[in-house]
């Protein structure tokens, strides 16, 4: 597997619906109520219903992941939260991921993602190392 700085690795938009928040909680084990009831993301102050911050980072991962050799290793993985994903009853919503190759070396790939909802950067900072 080889890399060069400034190739698009993957690129891939994901949908998710209100079901998708409640099988994740259902795996996860998070039921925070902002995730799956408009009233409670209204109470506290929310623009509305959420996708778990931690859905929103493995959507994230996983286009990279598909993407790569199924022997690739994945030596870290991190991000930085900043807006969050309103997911519409109705609608949805479309979370889009590029992932380019940011860093080189002998040993390791930087992969850079961004991760975005609408306009809206969702994710900074969001990178992840692959072994060469």
């Amino acid at each position: 597997m080889s890399f060069t700085v400034g190739d698009v690795i993957a690129e891939r938009t994901v949908h998710l619906t209100r079901e998708s928040l409640v099988r994740y909680a259902g795996a996860s084990g998070d039921f925070n109520p902002i995730h799956y009831r408009d009233d409670v993301a209204a109470v506290v102050g929310l623009p509305g219903v959420l996708a778990h911050g931690m859905l929103t980072m493995g959507v994230a991962s996983s286009v990279v992941v598909a993407a790569l050799d199924p022997a690739a290793r994945i030596l870290d993985y991190g991000v930085r939260f900043t807006k969050p994903v309103v997911v519409d009853p109705q609608d949805g919503a479309d979370v889009h991921v590029l992932a380019t190759a940011g860093a080189v070396d002998d040993e390791a790939a930087r992969i850079d993602l961004k991760v975005t909802f609408g306009e809206t950067t969702v994710l900074v900072k969001a990178q992840l190392r692959v072994a060469i």
